[in-house]
């Protein structure tokens, strides 16, 4: 095929890019059955640099017969933990190891800055390492009556996962859902995010190098509605974890329950961060700002509602104001960038749409526009909404990208209000030194994860999952376990049995030992 090569001036191209993306099934790199393929462009240029295979019905469902058979008759659900810990910890010393060109690839097609895009990198490496150890380490429950019964949880992998992936740090939220996935000795079909193939058809080798036997990971590109369909609706899938928008879940919901599916997923946000008068000013802003400006904004837990107590709220609107039109915008593969180009022009437009109706609904103090020097790619300049109201759209839907609305509030009541005042309720972030008040307000409001005068520093031990349109059901740690499983109780009776006698007199008298009911 012919490559157009990017002509912007600034703009990095990667070298020994692939011509060609396919999909990977039963351990090869096969084209789509009917032979389609769909443009991928980067952020820069907008120019299309590769062209990958468009899974549909037909692949889908060759690659959840390839994991099917993978998992009844291949070795990997049936290796002791141990084992499948050794192969998982080789992923990661591979993905270490590759860390510097993972990120430039992931940078190149994703437009997140480079430093972030490494950091991302390494995060997936301990993804794997983390999911490893817990295996090894996992404890399951015992009950014991004593001299009576003795009844035990056995947990067993489940079958073919099917992971939908989303475009925004696509390489790490892979890992995310492959560690776990694999972990636990299942197999899995792979769907990532149209927008941004080129760093999920890095793990078939990687896989393959670490040892995963063939038919255990299969990768399937395409559109949402057709690959993506495809798998929610497979009847040999019983499980399906997807990171995206609320209004896609909305629609995998639906077309799962027909199948009675196990459903993770991980939605839309519209995170407040709450700020009290007597916060560390200095503190809060910064992680304020990062909080909604890093990775070019398009993360699930941004805190794109910034609520600020009256006291300071003229001193805060200011200083934000200021610091967030010294944040670096800059191409993404260059060191001191703090703000790259978003992933595509179709959400480019969306943003660029939020910041024309913002104009209407709030004051805007910093930003607004493309910045000065990016002629051409989706260059957004953070850009800082003051005095929104609580019903503006700016304040209410997710726009995903480096856009922030302040708002003013006056008590702690006003300030749970609007805070709890959106559909949305996956993450929550509070500044106060007044500890009775953190606990209490982090306590009330309708979040899956809130964080007390710190940024979005998640341990992996702890759950990550949302409430209301923010999601259904958690991940993280023992959740994962718990999801990628199932748990069988197992009862033995060690004494006598104690069976209540039915057919042998005519008025049996009730029995304790009478079994559950239910």
């Amino acid at each position: 095929m012919t490559r157009t090569v990017s002509a912007v001036t600034g703009a990095h191209v990667p070298a020994d890019l692939p011509d060609h993306i396919r999909h990977y099934i039963g351990g090869a790199f096969v084209d789509s059955i009917d032979g389609d393929t769909f443009d991928v462009i980067d952020p820069v240029s907008n120019e299309t640099y590769v062209r990958a295979a468009a899974g549909r019905k037909a692949d889908i469902d060759a690659a959840v017969a390839a994991a099917r058979t993978a998992f009844t008759d291949g070795p990997w659900p049936r290796l002791l933990p141990r084992e499948r810990s050794r192969v998982l910890h080789r992923i990661a010393d591979i993905v270490e190891s590759r860390d510097a060109r993972l990120a430039e690839l992931e940078s190149f097609d994703s437009g997140l800055p480079i430093t972030q895009a490494l950091g991302q990198a390494r995060r997936a490496a301990e993804n794997f390492r983390f999911f490893a150890d817990l295996i090894v380490a996992q404890a399951d429950d015992t009950y014991k009556v004593p001299d009576r019964q003795i009844n035990y949880v056995n947990r067993k992998p489940i079958g073919v996962a099917g992971l939908i992936t989303p475009w925004n740090t696509p390489f790490m939220l892979e890992s995310w859902k492959l560690a776990p996935a694999l972990a636990t000795g299942n197999t899995v079909v792979l769907k990532p995010a149209e927008f941004t193939p080129l760093s999920a058809s890095l793990w078939a080798g990687i896989f393959e190098e670490a040892g995963l036997p063939e038919g255990v990971f299969n990768l399937v590109n395409g559109l949402g509605e057709d690959a993506g369909d495809a798998l929610v609706k497979h009847p040999d899938v019983p499980l399906i974890s997807f990171t995206g928008e609320s209004r896609t879940g909305q629609l995998i919901f639906a077309n799962a329950a027909p199948y009675l599916k196990g459903l993770s997923m991980e939605l839309g946000g519209k995170s407040p961060a709450i700020v009290f008068a007597d916060a560390d000013l200095d503190a809060a802003i910064d992680a304020t700002i990062f909080g909604v400006f890093s990775l070019n904004g398009e993360r699930c837990t941004a805190g794109s509602r910034i609520l600020v107590e009256r006291p300071i709220y003229d001193e805060f609107v200011e200083r934000y104001a200021a610091q967030a039109k010294r944040v670096v915008v800059g191409y993404p593969h260059e060191a001191g960038t703090e703000v790259g180009a978003l992933v595509h022009p179709e959400h480019y437009d969306k943003v660029m749409s939020y910041v024309e109706i913002g104009r209407t609904e709030g004051r805007l103090v910093a930003g607004g526009g493309r910045p000065a020097g990016f002629e051409t790619g989706n260059f957004v300049a953070p850009t800082v909404f003051a005095d929104v109201p609580a019903d503006a759209r700016i304040f209410q839907e997710e726009i995903f990208g480096p856009v922030v609305a302040i708002t003013p509030f006056d008590t702690d009541a006003e300030a749970l209000e609007l805070a709890n005042g959106v559909k949305y309720g996956l993450a929550a972030y509070v500044w106060t030194n007044d500890l009775k008040r953190a606990h209490n307000f982090s306590q009330a409001v309708e979040a899956g994860m809130v964080w007390l005068n710190s940024n979005n520093v998640r341990d992996l031990r702890t759950p990550f999952g949302g409430v209301k349109a923010s999601g259904l059901g958690h991940e993280g740690g023992y959740r994962s376990i718990d999801f990628y499983t199932d748990q069988q109780a197992v009862h033995i009776t060690l004494g006598k049995v104690h069976n209540p006698t039915f057919g042998k007199q005519e008025h049996p008298e009730p029995s304790l030992d009478d079994p559950d009911p239910r």
